[in-house]
């Protein structure tokens, strides 16, 4: 474990009433839907690392637009000591191009329904459904 919060970014893309989360393969959250992402890497930017991680886990090229929320997520072990703190910052991104393969830390890669997202939240990251709301509110008032 480390002694500070891991930064990480989140790509958040909104298709239609569609957006796209990936299966992380790696802790934390193995086996949850959630946004792409990953951490951020020294000299890089928090919209760069959106960008890069949402190419590299889906294979979807974008352009990020603006930063929507920050997610912490913090985790424990069974004896309460701290196992993970990650920062995470999501970006809400505009499609430019490309059909989703999962790659990279992913084992898959699909949109979603705004609307299942919400009414069903079992299998998703915690998160998950509070940052779609957000990104959905966002892209229907511009």
């Amino acid at each position: 474990m480390t002694e500070r919060p891991i930064p990480a970014a989140l790509a958040v893309m909104v298709r239609d009433s569609q957006l796209l989360l990936v299966r992380r393969n790696n802790r934390p959250n193995a086996g949850l839907w959630g946004f792409p992402g990953g951490k951020i890497e020294l000299g890089e930017t928090v919209m760069e690392a959106a960008v890069r991680e949402l190419q590299e886990e889906t294979g979807i090229e974008a352009e990020a637009r603006d930063i929507l929320t920050s997610v912490d997520v913090i985790l424990h072990d069974k004896n309460g000591v701290l196992e993970h703190h990650y920062v995470l910052v999501a970006v809400l991104c505009d499609y430019i191009s490309g059909t989703p393969v999962a790659a990279d830390d992913v084992s898959e890669a699909e949109w979603f329904e705004y609307e299942a997202i919400i009414s069903d939240p079992s299998g998703k990251s915690p998160a998950v459904g509070r940052v779609a709301e957000q990104a959905m509110a966002r892209t229907k008032r511009e």
